[in-house]
């Protein structure tokens, strides 16, 4: 790809008199490399690594290597970050299915980072007009193109998003007003800010005579120092009026990890029933508390307990033993011939399952749980025939009574879907959970989706647990803190007193309006910049 820079023009004093991103563009070498270390720094900022601060300097290095770019270069440069943060980020995907999905998948999220890259090259006579918007205009179009992603096709994937990678930061904080969206904001302003001083700085480099070239970037920097601090100062937590309850999450694990789990579906049912028949000894010994409440992961019970007697037989025997209510994860037949459905199911000790209380996972993953174009797809690839049953979706939001506590159950990548988790919030849930199955990934991916419950308890002020069949398990305070976090691909039950929060968080209370207002404004910086530019001059 080969695209001619702007003319770089002499230092003179009419030059040294325009305003800062008058500039030229980097050197397009220079930019690509920019693109790439774009993409690296946001990687660095999400879990396993956690370098949360690396993820504004992302943003920085892809607006600085767009700005006054030709727009197929902006898309190109945009679609290099998108790929050296999406291929590594999403490279648990191939672990057992093949580079295929892998790459289709990496390729898919890289070309919104291409679009990205297209809006950031189109707005440059905006910020150039009028430099102090710059670090706004740099938020909003994050927000939009995460806006868009988190909903297309088939219902979007938000992995990635730049509020996922900030459950280490003060800036995660901002999730109780905004949720993940002011977040998103949050990071990429301060990534604006950071390319806006840099740019405020090469220029008074530019400018032989003057004599604090370091000033005019000391106003940004202040303002990203300002911006972190102030997030420290919002409350967090909610009322912790709403009692306690005393949780068990059985993490079983399973004989190998891989997509075989689902022949050793026996097996994993046998593991989650053991695990919690030897945790009511305990209980009985003295040696557990008495829990209220035992969640089981996603899978835990991927043999149909409501049509397989044996399989709901053992599944009473472990309700039974420890005398309290489990959240199976189970995967159930039907309603039609071909069609099953994922579900958050309550087991009663002593009258079995509630289907008064039952969960139908409302978003399935496609080509993973359901497949599109099943016959267009196979030309693709003949691994769609995997997915021999189709999930069918639920429609009700996954609030679950239990006699202890009001559950918002999502199961699996549901937790990375706004509305998927406040719907149960709105519905009435003291405490969030997912249920999960990790056994087709790694750590890496584990790690990431805890970091999205990370955000979700602090978005709508509740404590919140993550159930996995093999890691990570653990739970989570209203403030983001984690406790009693397994091991991966281990054996292990904790058990945990949470206090319980009511009220509502502002994110809670307005829901989708700061994405929606941020997103118009995107669209209107978009509309001032094509105003600008059919202006002659």
């Amino acid at each position: 790809m080969t695209v001619p820079d702007s003319p770089v023009t002499t230092v003179d004093p009419v030059a040294a008199a325009t305003p800062p991103s008058r500039l030229s563009p980097v050197r397009l070498p220079v930019a690509l490399a920019m693109a790439v270390a774009a993409g690296l720094a946001l990687l660095l900022a999400f879990p396993p690594y956690g370098w949360w601060p690396l993820a504004p300097v992302g943003v920085a290095l892809l607006a600085a290597a767009t700005h006054r770019r030709r727009l197929r270069a902006g898309a190109g440069l945009g679609f290099v970050t998108g790929v050296a943060l999406f291929a590594p980020l999403l490279a648990w995907t191939n672990l057992h299915t093949g580079y295929l999905p892998w790459v289709l998948l990496s390729l898919l999220q890289a070309a919104y980072l291409a679009l990205l890259g297209v809006a950031t090259a189109w707005v440059s006579p905006l910020v150039d007009r009028f430099p102090p918007v710059w670090p706004v205009v740099t938020g909003v179009l994050w927000v939009g193109q995460e806006a868009l992603r988190d909903r297309t096709p088939f219902g979007g994937f938000p992995w990635g998003r730049l509020a996922f990678g900030q459950d280490g930061s003060p800036l995660l904080r901002l999730a109780a007003l905004g949720g993940a969206p002011l977040v998103t904001f949050a990071v990429a302003v301060s990534g604006g800010l950071l390319v806006a001083g840099l740019w405020w700085l090469a220029r008074a480099r530019r400018q032989p005579t003057a004599p604090r070239w370091w000033v005019p970037a000391a106003g940004p920097g202040a303002a990203v120092l300002v911006l972190f601090s102030t997030a420290l100062l919002v409350p967090l937590g909610g009322s912790a009026r709403g009692g306690s309850v005393t949780v068990a999450i059985v993490q079983g694990n399973v004989p190998r990890l891989g997509l075989d789990f689902n022949a050793q579906r026996q097996a994993v049912l046998d593991n989650h029933v053991d695990a919690t028949i030897e945790l009511a000894a305990q209980v009985a010994a003295g040696a557990r508390e008495q829990p209220d409440l035992v969640v089981w992961p996603e899978n835990s019970s991927d043999i149909d307990p409501l049509r397989n007697p044996a399989a709901g037989a053992r599944i009473s025997a472990a309700a039974d033993a420890v005398g309290v209510p489990i959240l199976v994860g189970a995967v159930l037949s039907g309603p039609e011939q071909g069609q099953v459905r994922n579900a958050g199911l309550l087991w009663r000790p002593g009258t079995g399952p509630d289907l008064e209380q039952l969960y139908i996972k409302r978003h399935p993953v496609p080509f993973a749980e359901y497949v599109p174009m099943r016959d267009i797809a196979r030309m693709v690839s003949k691994q769609v025939d995997r997915v021999r049953a189709d999930f069918v979706a639920g429609t009700e939001a996954g609030v679950v009574r239990t006699p202890a506590v009001v559950l918002g159950d999502v199961i699996c990548f549901e937790v990375a879907y706004d509305g998927l988790v406040r719907d149960t919030v709105t519905g009435g849930a003291q405490l969030l959970v997912v249920q999960t199955n990790n056994a087709t990934f790694d750590v890496a991916e584990a790690r990431q989706q805890l970091a999205m419950v990370r955000l979700r308890a602090v978005e709508h002020g509740r404590p919140a647990l993550m159930a996995s069949t093999v890691g990570v398990s653990g739970f989570v305070a209203p403030d983001g803190r984690v406790s009693d976090a397994t091991g991966f691909n281990t054996r292990a039950v904790v058990v945990r007193q949470l206090t319980l929060t009511e009220g509502r968080t502002l994110a809670t209370r307005i829901g989708m309006l700061p994405e929606v207002l941020l997103a118009g404004l995107a669209v209107a910086a978009l509309a001032g910049a094509a105003v600008l530019r059919r202006r002659p001059g």
